[in-house]
């Protein structure tokens, strides 16, 4: 295991394995490197792939900024550390939006968002009502690891969905500073933040979703991001890149053949 530090001073944990082009994989809420398991041993055959924890997941310190800006300089950390180039980067859920923010000032190659809407008052609206059980230390641990249940979806095998289970560890901290402006800022707010985000965004980028993000999704993000590709795999759940590792690295492999 690999440490770099970000900008803030927080201790980063990463790993290196495979060789050829660069690709970047970054974990969900939550979890940690170890959840691409899958993916990774895949890419490595023919790519070096770098996998981070990022702060208050797995190895990595915790810090006291979960802001998107800081976990992206998370991410920047270990690229800048692991000696990456324009690297091709793949981001899962919270993993897929702190990407994202990654992507507007870093060059990077490519981006891929899995099932991670960036239109966030979506997400707004379906963790709001958990905002009262989420911030008593008594109820947090259940009601959090139900919400991530609740999106597993019926197609991932119960050795994966075992696997997930296992190496999920919820920090309340973490999890309350990750969500904290999605419960305390308005909707017109977090569409100001988004907006200013993605402006002049120019990343080629593919959101690849397991769970439908409705039908104005499509035109909303390709007039944030223009020529952003926008795939749905039906009833996948919140982990399509987990339910098909093969589909998922075939299509990394065809997505990055045309960027």
């Amino acid at each position: 295991m690999n440490q770099a530090t970000s900008a803030d001073g927080v201790r980063i944990a990463w790993t290196a394995e495979g060789s050829g082009p660069p690709v970047v994989l970054v974990h969900g809420i939550t979890e940690n490197l170890h959840a691409w398991d899958p993916v990774a041993r895949r890419l490595a055959a023919d790519r070096t792939v770098v996998r981070l924890d990022l702060r208050g997941h797995g190895a990595s310190d915790p810090g006291e900024d979960y802001g998107l800006a800081a976990m992206a300089g998370d991410v920047a950390a270990v690229i800048q550390a692991a000696g990456l180039e324009r690297p091709d980067v793949v981001g899962h859920s919270l993993g897929g939006m702190v990407a994202t923010t990654l992507g507007a000032p870093f060059p990077l190659r490519s981006l891929v968002n899995v099932d991670q809407p960036l239109a966030l008052a979506g997400i707004k609206s379906l963790i709001e009502p958990l905002r009262a059980q989420l911030e008593d230390p008594q109820t947090f641990d259940p009601v959090m690891r139900q919400v991530l249940v609740q999106m597993e979806g019926e197609r991932l095998s119960e050795a994966e969905r075992t696997r997930l289970h296992a190496l999920r560890r919820p920090r309340q901290d973490v999890v309350l500073g990750i969500w904290h402006d999605l419960w305390t800022l308005p909707e017109d707010d977090l569409a100001v933040v988004v907006n200013e985000l993605l402006k002049d965004y120019r990343v080629p980028y593919l959101a690849l979703h397991g769970i439908d993000p409705g039908p104005e999704y499509v035109d909303w993000l390709r007039a944030r991001i223009p020529g952003a590709e926008v795939e749905v795999w039906p009833e996948h759940g919140h982990y399509p890149h987990l339910v098909d590792p093969d589909r998922f690295v075939e299509r990394l492999r065809a997505f990055w053949s045309a960027v």
